[in-house]
């Protein structure tokens, strides 16, 4: 046998013998939700992204969260809805969606993962959120339940839309004006 493939077979014995193993998740678009919350100068408004994907691989030792290797989600942009194809059209031109199809979030590294009780932990990451082209580096909390085949993310992050070159769109020739801030809520469901 030779010395790599030794080497190769204990470092496998050494893993599995301390029950760390990677497990990847896909998105389950039907079980989760992201909601947009934002305000006017008239009443507070909220969009449903209908259509949002995403992938995650996580390291559990003994049954026990111990890394995230990756996380990345997707929002089609054209999929956000209001119930309102006025206000669904202005969001569109503000998100200049003929270009960018897609807003994502990329993980770049865990800052630390918590346990709370029993399967669940609080999550500190850092990422790249991508809106309309533009990408900004953000800290992103949110909390983990775990079993052994469906994982769920639930948060909420605040973002001035600004930040990303959107102008806060408005309406009814200027006389309803949104706010620059939303906040996004999501409750993501990752099943094997």
């Amino acid at each position: 046998m030779k010395p790599y493939s030794k080497l190769i077979m204990i470092t496998a014995i050494l893993l599995f013998s301390y029950g760390v193993y990677a497990q990847s998740y896909k998105l389950d678009n039907k079980a989760s939700s992201v909601l947009v919350d934002g305000t006017s100068n008239i009443h507070d408004w909220t969009i449903n992204a209908e259509n949002i994907g995403g992938v995650l691989t996580v390291n559990f030792d003994d049954g026990k969260l111990k890394e995230i290797e990756k996380l990345e989600f997707t929002v089609v942009a054209e999929s956000l809805k209001s119930g309102k194809s006025a206000m669904d059209k202005n969001t569109y031109k503000a998100l200049n969606t003929d270009k960018y199809k897609n807003i994502t979030y990329t993980l770049e590294k865990v800052n630390s993962i918590e346990k709370v009780s029993g399967n669940n932990y609080k999550v500190k990451t850092t990422g790249c959120l991508t809106i309309a082209g533009v990408k900004n580096n953000i800290n992103l909390n949110f909390d983990l339940n775990s079993n052994s085949s469906h994982l769920v993310l639930t948060g909420q992050y605040k973002i001035n839309m600004t930040d990303y070159g959107v102008e806060a769109p408005t309406a009814m020739f200027g006389t309803i004006k949104t706010g620059e801030n939303v906040v996004v809520k999501f409750v993501s469901h990752f099943n094997k």
